[in-house]
């Protein structure tokens, strides 16, 4: 999922038809489970090539360029004629909540055919942002790919972009080729259809993956795998929300660049849980030096 997002904040009310409303910023980020993910990455020291579609129009201009400014290597990404490049609207709360209005645009044109086998292979990791979209992938093709890269060593992570139980079962094809699941509750209890977020885990990792994380928020997380759940606490101290926006793609950067560092799915996930953080307090992300691949 590749899309611009644009934040204003603090917003109490929206405005009545013909008014306005005042805000302290409105700011541009690329976003998505995707080009958010790869923005994250990159600020973390990754090598990073993102594979996605946008469409030919000023937004994916504007899109292209602020991930290539992040260090993104944007070559993956297909332009498709005549097509809106994904877009979002937010509305951001003083608590962090936001409301959203969104166009997925070219996103759900991107099939196997746009994704380079070799560039799968050659990977030390890829990260699915958001197949639940991505229509095209739910391929035998793409498939096939992903399973060669995983013979020869590719880690597979992913992450959703809906909480809508329609679009998430296109992602459910997805999870027997993934190593690590990474949802937020509302997703994996959509996707499941179960009641709270351990039974929901649990579920998910039935079909297959080795581990599955399931972000709970300030709660922190919880972490199903063959050993069993175990649940990851937030952070100590929470200092003021300055939002949440990109908080998911923080962890799942996060995530990742512990994976590649070495680290069990334990310790990545509170690596993510930390990067995570880093967005509701409006911090930097650290920076260290490994290699990914979106």
């Amino acid at each position: 999922m590749h899309s611009v997002e644009v934040l204003a904040r603090p917003v109490d009310r929206l405005p009545a038809g013909g008014a306005e409303v005042p805000v302290e910023r409105i700011d541009v980020a690329a976003a998505g489970a995707a080009a958010g993910t790869a923005v994250a990455l990159a600020r973390l020291g990754n090598d990073v090539v993102s594979v996605g579609a946008i469409g030919d129009d000023d937004l994916g201009d504007l899109l292209t360029r602020v991930m290539t400014r992040a260090g993104v290597d944007v070559s993956g990404l297909v332009r498709r004629t005549g097509e809106r490049t994904g877009a979002a609207v937010l509305a951001v709360r003083a608590d962090g909540e936001r409301s959203a209005l969104h166009v997925p645009g070219a996103n759900v044109t991107l099939t196997p055919g746009a994704v380079d086998p070799a560039l799968l292979a050659a990977a030390d990791a890829v990260h699915l942002g958001g197949p639940d979209v991505a229509f095209g992938l739910n391929d035998p093709a793409f498939f096939t790919a992903l399973e060669a890269a995983r013979a020869t060593g590719t880690a597979v992570t992913m992450d959703l972009s809906s909480t809508v139980p329609e679009l998430l079962q296109n992602a459910a094809p997805f999870l027997r080729h993934a190593d690590y699941v990474l949802p937020d509750e509302q997703q994996a209890l959509a996707l499941t259809g179960a009641s709270d977020p351990v039974a929901a885990a649990r579920a998910i990792l039935a079909e297959g993956p080795a581990a599955v994380v399931v972000t709970l928020g300030e709660h922190g997380g919880l972490l199903a795998s063959g050993a069993g759940v175990e649940r990851l606490p937030a952070p100590a101290s929470e200092p003021e929300v300055v939002g949440a926006a990109g908080r998911g793609d923080a962890f799942s950067a996060g995530f990742l660049t512990a994976l590649l560092r070495g680290l069990g799915p334990a310790e990545a996930a509170r690596w993510g849980i930390a990067a995570a953080a880093t967005v509701v307090r409006g911090a930097a992300l650290c920076l260290s030096s490994l290699k990914a691949m979106l």
